[in-house]
């Protein structure tokens, strides 16, 4: 009896539950919204909806699960509050990168309650519908699709708009006034479009604003002064906007802002803006800003800064002191400016500092490498030395000078064309970094990616096979934030074709986000600009398609720059955050003219001369015999310390090495550098700080003729001097060891050398 007592208390229970569950979940959307959002579906192309199921009880495709990133997130959201739980409404949409392909769908006005519409990163095209007016929505996001036409005014009636983000589209015409009747607005966001004009002045109204970036369009006029009014601004973003300088006066009423980002302003030159109030910065960009005078001591105050930019002004006088203050300083570039005095003791205190590029007074320059540790130095002391070389490079003189350069930019060394060697530029770089690589190149690197969620990169690579001649040269390139100079040295004086070989292997060639992005940068060669807005797919027409822009430039120094900057142009955030600035994947530099040594060699019946043979022969041997005389008569066949001191006493155009630099030259006579062997002893190719290639023969110490054979060598190559002859560029003796120094030949024939067969 308690048995069936117990069995029905529990069927009964259970009844209940069933009961009450149904009533929980009897709570379903308005079919006329299930049809509106059928609608919405065929409009945007979102084909995976699933209406066999309620779109508000969050299951199947209509809400992204728990595991998918949330930058990928779906969901349609719904508030089932209505009629006692009973009823649902829509009140947000959001596609994230759905790579949807229609357009974008009027039918969200018939959703009354729709308070979000997010289709950020999505291949939607079209213009924005005016009947969105009607509702009251808090957020719109349409960033990073095709979207076209102007801002209707419309948008203006809805006067609960909070966010509008509107960044990375087709978009075009000026802003329209009705934009000041947002009052609730807090963030605005309109770059990478195409939009003119003056900046309204009803905008003045938004008071509530906190984030706002207008950065890359086509805007006109100075940065306007009722920005003054934005008082709850946090974040201002102003990058290639089109507008002019000088910043406004009343920009130091903006106390609240913790991150402000100006760059490449139009107009004339002004003096450092009023910024002491700010004393919240964190983040402060004031870069190719037209900025004239002296850095103003207040900035020390700034204790809160962490990241500092005013690079490619005009600012000079010394560094502030007062900059040693914020202890968390990440960043400080001051690269492209006139800044002169002593470097600061305290320079090396931020992670990442960048002085390339100024009128420092560093004593004895050529002491102090381009790197100091996380410093960039280069170029930062521009006295030059005899070779015309920035003196942090250490190149004294230009031993041989060079008339091509080959840079395999981002990638290994490889041979193109079957004949021409490009070399290796692989090395990590960093925010503030120069490489002295190659054998007569350098490397600088400025620039850190801003708004990333990704550590900085400077190498990309390719991880597919590209569909183009040659590909081998595109696989891989050099990335740069802001500002990347290759610098030529040793090189010899006249005019060179300059070939900068360009593919864009970062975004795709499909119907997706991904290929919506835009890279452009400026190009600059010995500190000209030769090209502005450059866009690489723009150029090649279409994204992993080669496209070489030639230059020509003239070599007066013996040194040639080639600097790629960006200028605040061009998406920032496609297909990821971190996705802008120069990109290149080879450079090849030729001359205009015959060099000098080939000239000599193939002029018509360019052939030494019988009677020059002869001369250089005799003497060759009146040398040998003077050597030989004065070395029996020292002793110096029995005495390598007497040998040393004889030959000074020849007048030998030769030079005296140091055991140090050959075992530097040769990676201390690696057997990975060892050419050949003869009766002499072996021989060993190694690289001079200059770059010079050289061949090192080495004397063996089984070798009973090495005394002599080396007293012959010197005399006689050092008398025979010509152009067709490899030439003896010095000599080494020290301890045990006796060493001849040569010019390096590649491995060739006569006849090819002479006769360039």
């Amino acid at each position: 009896m308690k048995l069936v007592t117990l069995f029905f208390f529990f069927f009964f229970f259970s009844l209940s539950l069933l009961i009450a569950s149904s009533f929980v979940s009897a709570a379903t959307l308005q079919q006329q919204e299930v049809q509106v959002l059928k609608e919405i579906g065929n409009t945007l192309g979102k084909k995976d909806w699933d209406f066999s199921v309620d779109p508000c009880s969050g299951e199947r495709n209509w809400v992204s699960p728990a595991s998918t990133p949330s930058l990928k997130n779906y969901a349609v959201t719904c508030d089932c509050s209505f009629s006692n739980n009973n009823l649902c409404h829509v009140v947000g949409i959001v596609l994230k990168r759905q790579n949807l392909t229609g357009t974008l769908p009027p039918e969200f006005a018939k959703l009354p309650y729709l308070q979000e519409i997010d289709l950020t990163l999505n291949y939607l095209n079209g213009t924005i519908p005016k009947q969105w007016s009607s509702l009251n929505v808090v957020n719109i996001s349409l960033f990073g699709n095709r979207i076209t036409g102007s801002i209707p005014k419309e948008l203006g009636n809805i006067t609960t708009l909070k966010s509008l983000s509107l960044e990375f589209n087709q978009l075009s015409g000026e802003l329209p006034p009705e934009l000041g009747n947002l009052l609730q607005l807090e963030r605005l966001h309109v770059s990478s479009n195409s939009f003119t004009g003056n900046l309204p002045t009803t905008l003045a109204r938004l008071s509530k604003l906190n984030y706002v970036r207008l950065s890359d369009n086509q805007f006109s006029g100075a940065i306007p002064n009722f920005i003054q009014s934005w008082t709850s601004l946090q974040r201002l973003v102003i990058h290639g906007s089109g507008m002019s300088g000088p910043m406004p006066s009343g920009i130091s009423f903006l106390k609240n802002l913790t991150d402000l980002r100006i760059s490449d302003l139009k107009g004339p030159d002004s003096y450092f803006p009023p910024l002491s109030n700010l004393t919240n910065l964190q983040t402060l960009v004031l870069r190719s800003c037209n900025l004239i005078g002296s850095v103003p001591e207040y900035l020390g105050n700034v204790t809160t800064l962490n990241s500092l930019d005013l690079s490619f002004n005009k600012l000079s006088g010394s560094i502030p002191n007062s900059l040693r203050v914020p202890e968390n300083m990440n960043i400080l570039y001051l690269t492209g400016n006139f800044f002169t005095g002593p470097l600061p003791n305290w320079i090396a205190n931020p992670d990442y500092t960048d002085l390339s590029y100024n009128n420092f007074s560093i004593e004895k320059p050529e002491q102090l490498t381009c790197q100091q540790g996380t410093v960039n130095l280069f170029a930062s002391a521009l006295n030059g030395n005899n070779s015309g070389a920035y003196p942090c490079l250490g190149i004294t003189n230009c031993l041989k000078p060079s008339y091509s350069l080959h840079i395999n930019c981002g990638g290994k060394i490889i041979t193109y064309n079957g004949n021409i060697t490009y070399d290796e530029d692989s090395q990590e770089a960093g925010p503030a970094k120069s490489l002295r690589s190659g054998s007569n190149w350098a490397v600088s690197n400025t620039g850190h990616f801003f708004d990333s969620g990704i550590s900085d990169y400077y190498t990309w690579s390719n991880m597919s096979k590209l569909a183009m001649n040659n590909a081998e040269l595109y696989m891989d390139a050099r990335v740069s934030a802001l500002s990347l100079t290759y610098y030529g040295y040793c090189m010899g004086n006249g005019s060179y074709t300059v070939n900068l070989h360009f593919a864009e292997i970062m975004f795709t060639d499909d119907q997706t986000y991904s290929s919506l992005g835009r890279r452009v940068f400026d190009i600059y060669i010995q500190r000209k600009l030769l090209l502005k807005d450059f866009d690489i797919a723009k150029e090649a027409g279409g994204v992993r398609k080669p496209i070489i822009k030639n230059f020509t430039a003239n070599v007066t120094s013996g040194t040639l720059e080639i600097r790629l900057q960006w200028a605040g142009k061009g998406t920032t955030a496609i297909p990821f955050g971190s996705v802008y600035g120069p990109l290149i994947s080879a450079i090849s530099v030729n001359p205009d003219f015959t060099p000098p040594l080939e000239k000599e060699s193939n002029k018509k019946g360019s052939g030494i001369a019988v009677g020059a043979i002869i001369g250089i022969v005799l003497a060759g041997a009146l040398v040998i015999v003077m050597a030989f005389g004065i070395a029996w008569w020292r002793g110096c066949l029995r005495q390598k310390g007497s040998l040393y001191r004889d030959l000074q006493g020849l007048d030998l155009k030769t030079g005296i090495f140091t055991l140090r630099q050959i075992k530097a030259a040769t990676n201390n006579f690696s057997v990975a550098c060892k050419i050949g062997e003869g009766g002499f002893g072996p021989v060993y190719k190694g690289i001079l700080p200059d770059g010079t290639a050289i061949a090192v023969k080495q004397l063996s110490s089984r070798s009973k003729q090495g005394n002599r054979e080396f007293t012959n060598e010197i005399g006689m190559i050092s008398a025979l001097q010509h152009p067709c002859l490899v030439k003896l560029y010095g000599c080494c003796m020290e301890g045990d060891q006796m060493l001849l120094i040569y010019e390096y030949m590649e491995n060739n024939s006569l006849a090819s050398a002479l006769w360039g067969n």
